[in-house]
């Protein structure tokens, strides 16, 4: 068996920092990859340290960390993937440890679950959010990481060229999270040490425009790839308003047999049409998603698992 072509992902927006500290702690740890900075409209210096560090630095026009990733997916030809940030957080003496990890259990993910080593480095507000978002995946999906906001991950070459990349920004883990689930691939988990910024070193995230629009994610691939439990729920609530608001309409008619309140019930004939309307729908979606999981779990099954 030839050694694996591993490629070390780096996404990066003015990190010019940290982004040589990166590149040579990747370096030092896995000597035979190829290191790839993707840089994304930095304003710095970040291009040129990358390249005097040795990596390959290309460059993302569309901004967004969703787009840097999709790039990078697309581009780069590999049989194992490792995927970090550019600013000296993740600790690149772990990545050995999380390719073995692939490599031997044939797993398509290895996220690095992040372990503060000093207080600065997670902030208690990102902290909150991560468990918050991480409990409703599993809630809504059935499982789930201890850490779905990782950007510390390791792939395998199926996982990754079967992704069909959607987000924009840093929402992007959590749609990985969501793919590897969907498809029920064998993944893992992998405790890692994290850090804090090098001194000049900013972060770019906003605690609460960013778990917003995580928050929204999760609604929305929850939408998409479960559509009947997402439109039976509304049916079921307009279903439950409808019943509450009809029985002292039946119990009148039963009584008089009229019905003095007919605003009341054009409403309830309403309702009844829209949770019909909801539940049909969902029906009809789950069918479609169904063929659309079944086309991606082929694309995925094209490729050869790790280490075989």
């Amino acid at each position: 068996m030839t050694e694996p072509r591993i490629a070390v992902l780096l996404p990066c927006y003015n990190e010019a920092a940290a982004i040589a500290q990166t590149v040579a702690g990747f370096r030092a740890a896995l000597p035979g990859a190829t290191i790839y900075v993707y840089d994304n409209n930095s304003a710095d210096q970040t291009v040129e340290v990358a390249r005097a560090a040795g990596a390959v630095v290309r460059t993302e026009r569309i901004q967004g960390k969703g787009a840097v990733v999709r790039r990078m997916f697309a581009d780069i030809d590999a049989d194992i993937y490792v995927m970090a940030d550019g600013d000296a957080t993740y600790d690149a003496a772990s990545a050995p440890a999380l390719v073995a990890r692939v490599l031997d259990e044939q797993l398509d993910m290895v996220v690095g679950s992040r372990i503060s080593q000093v207080q600065e480095s997670y902030r208690r507000g990102h902290r909150f959010g991560n468990a918050l978002l991480t409990g409703m995946l599993a809630r809504l999906f059935g499982r789930s990481f201890t850490d779905i906001l990782s950007g510390y991950r390791v792939f395998s070459r199926r996982f990754v060229k079967s992704f069909p990349s959607l987000s924009a920004g840093f929402e992007i883990e959590t749609e990985i999270s969501v793919h590897a689930l969907e498809l029920k691939m064998p993944i893992g988990e992998v405790e890692t040490p994290y850090y804090a910024r090098p001194e000049g070193s900013e972060s770019k995230l906003s605690t609460y425009g960013d778990g917003w629009r995580i928050l929204r994610t999760i609604f929305t691939l929850y939408r998409i790839e479960r559509p009947l439990w997402f439109f039976g729920v509304i049916g079921g609530a307009f279903a439950v308003l409808a019943l509450v608001l009809g029985i002292p309409l039946v119990l009148t008619y039963i009584e008089i047999h009229q019905v003095p309140r007919f605003p009341t019930a054009i409403l309830i004939t309403g309702l009844g049409i829209f949770a019909a309307l909801n539940v049909f729908t969902g029906l009809i979606l789950d069918t479609v998603v169904r063929g659309r999981r079944e086309v991606r779990r082929l694309a995925y099954l094209a490729y050869p698992a790790p280490g075989i």
